[in-house]
């Protein structure tokens, strides 16, 4: 945690306020642009009568500038969350993006309602990203059957899928992001983060596929 100075603030009206604050950072914040540690440096801040101190900060690593919201300690401020700056997605391996462009595309949008914290449609995303994983996944292995784009992903998995992993765990994803869709949850003790962790493995077992298949087909047994 580091602390240092707040030069004087501004009050709200544009006055100087009559002292300055010491004030911290929790350890957990990361650079709302470029998501490392956060390492800060103050600029200048405002203190507003209703709302506390809010500290106009600059990241020193990207060099991005942003707010600080506080919370009050004794004489001191702790700066706990800060304004919005870029959206985090995740980065596929290019086994995954060459195989499903659109997945990644649809997950990283999934993503993006998760961070604004629209919790209650952002599942739908990640199990259509997962629907789209499935089905681009067999049409990669099966490039002659033209059925699979309009079969239910149930029997996508249950009827083509021959690699017990990927079945398997697909099949759960499956169902918790059913679930999202759904009124009722049927697995009412999973949540978002079970349903996201099945389809990142379910992600690396079809990278793992890929990579050994490659590898059997570049060295032959003879």
């Amino acid at each position: 945690m580091s602390s240092f100075e707040v030069v004087r603030p501004f009050n709200a009206d544009g006055s100087e306020h009559h002292q300055s604050y010491k004030i911290s950072t929790e350890e957990a914040l990361e650079c709302p642009f470029c998501f490392v540690k956060i390492e800060i440096q103050p600029l200048r801040g405002i203190f507003w009568h209703d709302k506390g101190l809010q500290v106009f900060l600059k990241c020193k690593s990207c060099k991005e500038s942003f707010i600080g919201y506080t919370k009050q300690k004794n004489d001191k401020f702790q700066v706990i969350s800060l304004s919005k700056g870029n959206h985090k997605t995740t980065k596929f391996n290019e086994n995954i993006t060459r195989i499903s462009s659109g997945f990644v595309k649809i997950y990283g949008e999934a993503e993006f309602s998760e961070q604004e914290n629209l919790k209650e449609i952002c599942g739908v995303g990640y199990r259509k990203a997962l629907e789209f994983l499935i089905k681009d996944y067999l049409i990669n292995k099966f490039p002659d059957k033209g059925e699979i784009k309009d079969k239910p992903l149930g029997k996508c998995i249950n009827e083509m899928i021959d690699n017990s992993r990927i079945k398997e765990i697909s099949k759960r994803a499956t169902w918790l992001g059913n679930d999202e869709t759904h009124y009722f949850r049927r697995w009412g003790d999973k949540d978002l983060e079970d349903l996201k962790k099945l389809i990142d493995i379910t992600v690396h077992f079809i990278s793992m596929e890929v990579e050994a298949d490659r590898y059997l087909g570049e060295m032959k047994d003879e």
